[in-house]
């Protein structure tokens, strides 16, 4: 029998086996919060929101599998790319779930505010999305599906970005998680259009790396101080000097920074590191 912490030859994977325990811990943190009354006055709701972020962190940490498996040339970090997406599925049907808990069962209230509400919609569209993925999953699928499996499962794409979106309408004023996810989707999404333009046999060289580090918080910084403006009439330029000055904290555009370049320092130092073996000892 196939376990979910067994690698394709049934083997006992230790990745698969940590990250398959890891997955179990925010739920059950939620849990163990909305017994011992930690979430607040209104603790329901803020159960909601949990779950609801943990499903955009997993959709995220499934996105970012493929990028840092290259990069980082660390193949098995493959095996954990499904379990992660499936597992971001059971959390937004636990979310919807929760949710449905909230509205008191009341299917047609429900469906108007999805219906009205441009965040639910999005959302909605979203779940919808990952239950198509998510049955599409299996072994059985995949050769079933030959090469269009792999044409399917890109509308996860999508379905990231309209996380995002929902995950910003519904912050309102708080956005600093949600800009720097929009910020870690723009490296994910820049750094899968340079691999199709400028890779080499499917991979993309590790000076490209620099650049796209650069840009995605360049364009995180600019996406807020567009969004300041347009909302609260903010002057963009007073939004920018804040992102990289320090003064009000570190801001989206600092953490996408630090990412990106902590991703591309253990690149180099990946690269490295065979040289540095191969190079003749000296007394």
């Amino acid at each position: 029998m196939k376990y979910p912490w067994n690698d394709y030859s049934r083997r006992l994977s230790p990745l698969k086996l940590a990250v398959f325990a890891a997955l179990f811990i925010p739920a059950l943190w939620v849990a163990v919060a909305f017994e011992m009354d930690w979430l607040g006055a209104r603790p329901l709701n803020e159960a909601i929101h949990q779950i609801g972020l943990w499903t955009i962190r997993l959709i995220f940490a499934a996105l970012a599998v493929t990028p840092l498996r290259q990069i980082w040339q660390w193949p098995r970090l493959i095996l954990v790319r499904r379990m992660l997406g499936v597992t971001a599925f059971a959390y937004v049907l636990c979310h919807f779930a929760l949710y449905w808990v909230d509205q008191s069962f009341d299917v047609v209230k429900i469906a108007t505010e999805i219906a009205l509400r441009f965040y639910l919609t999005i959302g909605f569209v979203a779940l919808l999305g990952l239950a198509v993925l998510a049955a599409t999953s299996t072994d059985a699928m995949v050769r079933r599906m030959g090469r269009r499996w792999q044409s399917l499962h890109r509308i996860v794409y999508g379905i990231a970005l309209l996380a995002v979106i929902h995950y910003w309408i519904q912050s309102k004023l708080d956005i600093w998680e949600p800009t720097i996810i929009a910020g870690v989707y723009l490296w994910l999404m820049g750094y899968r259009l340079l691999l199709k333009t400028a890779g080499v046999r499917g991979r993309l060289p590790l000076p490209w790396l620099a650049p796209l580090a650069i840009a995605a918080p360049l364009l995180t910084a600019g996406g807020e101080a567009l969004y300041f403006w347009l909302v609260f009439g903010v002057d963009p330029m007073r939004v920018l000097n804040v992102n990289f000055s320090l003064q009000t904290g570190v801001r989206p555009a600092v953490v996408v920074l630090a990412l990106a370049a902590g991703v591309s320092l253990i690149a180099a130092v990946r690269n490295w590191l065979p040289s540095a073996k191969q190079r003749p000892r000296f007394a």
